[in-house]
C-alpha cells in the first residue's frame, strides 16, 4: 500500500444507525430491497401496517450504508441513494452512519464490491453453508479495510468511476453489435431461400407424428424415446432421457427412428434460443418417436434433405408457424407445417443455397464466439481493477 494508508476497522470509520419508528397500521411505508453481490439497493412494495408483523421499523436516509444480515454473505451491502431517502426497514438491515473527515462513500461503495471481503466477513459466523445464517454488526464492523488519506480515496474513486464507465461502454457497443448481428443472421436466413408460389410444404414431405407412449410404461433401462424435451437446436439432447422396454422396438416398428431423420418438436416449437428441430445422429440409435414429436417422411425426390433442415432451423420457418413473433407459440400440428406456403428449387439450387447458409453460419458462430471471449474479459476486468485500487496500485 501507498504512503498514508492503514488497515483500520470498519468500527473506526462506521457508526450504527437505527432510526426507529413505531409501526402505524393505518400507515404505509416506503420500503426498499439490497440486491446481491454488490449491485446496490431497489424500491419494494411499501410495507402495510396493517399487514406486517413487525412492531417497529428503522427509516433510512440517504449516504447510509446499509446491509442485509440474511444475504451479507452474497454482497449485499449498499448506500441508501437520494430517491430512496425516507424508506423504512425491518431490522434485519442496519443502518451505519459513514465519518465523513476519514471516509469517502464512493471508496466505501466500490470497496464493498468486492467479493473477499463479503468472505472476510462470513468467515467470523460458523455455519455458513446455512442460507440463514445471519451477519451481524458486530462482524462488519470489526473488518479491518485499507484505508488511505480522504484525498487520495477520492483520487481513487475518481478513477475507477472512470474505468467503470469506459467498461459500461464497451458492454454497450458489444450488446449493439450483439442485435446488429442477431438482425442480419435473422434476415440472411429468410432471405436466402426462394420466395414460395403456389406449393406447400406438404407437396414434398409429410410428417409423421409419435405414438403416445404411456409415462407408466417408462423403465429405467431399455430403449429411448424422442420427446419434446430432447428436440433441441439441430440436435437430439438426453440429459432428460425416458425409455420404454426394449421389445417395444419390433412391436412399434413403425416409430423406429433413422439415422438421418428430421425432427420437429410440436409443442413450443419456438423458444427465445430458436427453433427445436433436430437430426437424428447414430449415437442416438436405437430410439423411438413419442407423441408431439413429428418425423419428416418425404414424399418427392425433388426436395433435398438437407435443405429441409436448414429451412426447419431458419427464420423463414419461425416466421411462418409464429407470425407475431411472440417466441412462446404453444404448439403446431404436423398439418400446420404441411400447410405452409414452401418453394424447392432445383436440387442443384438446394445445395448451393445449403451451402451459402452453412458458410454464413460458421462465420456468424465464430462472431459470436469471439463476442462471449470479450464479454468474459469484460467480466474480469472490473475485479482486476479494484484488486489493484485497493492495493495502492492505481
Amino acid at each position: 500500500m501507498g504512503a498514508g494508508w492503514a488497515m483500520v476497522p470498519l468500527g473506526e470509520v462506521l457508526r450504527l444507525a437505527l432510526d426507529p419508528h413505531s409501526v402505524d397500521a393505518s400507515r404505509s411505508y416506503p420500503n426498499l430491497g439490497i440486491y446481491g453481490f454488490g449491485r446496490g439497493v431497489f424500491q419494494k412494495a411499501p410495507i402495510e401496517g396493517t399487514n406486517t408483523s413487525a412492531s417497529t421499523l428503522y427509516r433510512v436516509r440517504a449516504g447510509q450504508f446499509i446491509y442485509s444480515r440474511l444475504f451479507a454473505f452474497e454482497g449485499a451491502y449498499a448506500l441508501v441513494p437520494p430517491e430512496l431517502c425516507g424508506s423504512y426497514v425491518s431490522n434485519e438491515f442496519p443502518t451505519f452512519d459513514c465519518d465523513p473527515r476519514r471516509l469517502d462513500v464512493g471508496f466505501l461503495t466500490w470497496l464493498f464490491k468486492r467479493p473477499t471481503l463479503w468472505r472476510g466477513i462470513a468467515e467470523r459466523s460458523t455455519g455458513m453453508g446455512d442460507r440463514r445464517q445471519r451477519i451481524h454488526p458486530e462482524q462488519v464492523l470489526a473488518e479491518e479495510i485499507p484505508l488511505p488519506p480522504l484525498d487520495e480515496q477520492r483520487r481513487i474513486v475518481a478513477r475507477i468511476d472512470a474505468l467503470a464507465a469506459k467498461i459500461a461502454e464497451a458492454r454497450g457497443l458489444r450488446e449493439t453489435a450483439r442485435k446488429v448481428l442477431d438482425r442480419f443472421e435473422a434476415a440472411a436466413s429468410v432471405n436466402g431461400f426462394p420466395t414460395p408460389s403456389s406449393k406447400k410444404v406438404g407437396d414434398y414431405v409429410r410428417f409423421q407424428t409419435g405414438y403416445a407412449f404411456k409415462s407408466e410404461w417408462f423403465v429405467p433401462e431399455g430403449i429411448r424415446v424422442a420427446r419434446n424435451a430432447n428436440v433441441s437446436h439441430g440436435v437430439l439432447d438426453w440429459s432428460e432421457t425416458a425409455r420404454v422396454p426394449a421389445a417395444y422396438q419390433t412391436e412399434y416398428a413403425r416409430f423406429d427412428l433413422k439415422h438421418g431423420d428430421l425432427l420437429v418438436s410440436l409443442d413450443r416449437p419456438l423458444i427465445s434460443t430458436g427453433v427445436k428441430v433436430a437430426r437424428v445422429r447414430e449415437q442416438d440409435l436405437p430410439c423411438l418417436l413419442l407423441q408431439r414429436v413429428a418425423r419428416a417422411v418425404f414424399v418427392s425426390d425433388e426436395l433435398d434433405p438437407a435443405y429441409l433442415f436448414v429451412w426447419l432451423r431458419s427464420a423463414a420457418f419461425a416466421s411462418a408457424i409464429d407470425p407475431g413473433r411472440s417466441n412462446g407459440v404453444p404448439h403446431i400440428s404436423h398439418k400446420d407445417i404441411e400447410a405452409i406456403p414452401f418453394a424447392a428449387p432445383s436440387r442443384n439450387e438446394q445445395r448451393r443455397i445449403v451451402a451459402e447458409l452453412d458458410a454464413l453460419q460458421a462465420k456468424v458462430d465464430a462472431v459470436k464466439r469471439l463476442q462471449a471471449e470479450t464479454a468474459a474479459e469484460l467480466d474480469a476486468l472490473l475485479p482486476a481493477i479494484l484488486d489493484r485500487a485497493f492495493k495502492g496500485e492505481l
